[in-house]
């Protein structure tokens, strides 16, 4: 396994180990000691499962409010996702800035998204399932989010119409977000 960082510090990408033969592949998605040692040392307490049925489906940008906070460590198990994360820690140097990946079942590649940021994806290809863990339950009272398209963001997405959930539909953008981190 390897651990790649990304412009932001503390999201990073791990690619694991995968052994291939006639039969398919082997590959560890999760390993409690290996991923420690890449500094991913949280203790995930539920695992969730996403399917979208067509491209161009977006789903964020999420995050949960302290202190409810969620560690995430997300995969595709069948399909492909363009995968975002935006700072939202106000006092870091970053906030406000995004980076975006392509995770894949091909690539096997995992993201792992701290607390502090504020995490969604937009499905690039039909019938696309990503599995993602988190060290926090799921909490109504603290789910929040922030507007897709927002244009401070200027993320660009790779769909000219977005599938949306009326609720992601309803985020406010960055600067009019409830952040307490």
């Amino acid at each position: 396994m390897r651990r790649i960082d990304t412009d932001l510090e503390g999201v990073f990408l791990i690619e694991p180990d995968v052994f291939e033969d006639v039969r398919g592949f082997f590959t560890e998605s999760y390993n409690r000691e290996k991923f420690a040692l890449l500094g991913v040392d949280v203790e995930f307490v539920q695992d969730n499962h996403s399917y979208s049925a067509a491209a161009g489906t977006v789903r964020g940008l999420h995050y949960q409010l302290e202190p409810a906070a969620q560690t995430k460590l997300v995969r595709v198990v069948q399909g492909a996702i363009y995968d975002v994360v935006v700072d939202i820690r106000r006092q870091s140097p970053t906030f406000g800035r995004w980076v975006g990946v392509i995770l894949s079942a091909d690539n096997r590649r995992q993201l792992y998204v701290p607390k502090g940021f504020a995490h969604g994806f937009c499905t690039l290809v039909p019938h696309t399932h990503v599995m993602y863990k988190v060290d926090a339950y799921y909490s109504p009272e603290h789910d929040r989010g922030i507007r897709w398209d927002d244009p401070e963001l200027g993320i660009p997405w790779p769909t000219t119409k977005a599938i949306l959930s009326q609720k992601d539909a309803q985020h406010p953008q960055l600067h009019e977000a409830e952040i307490n981190f």
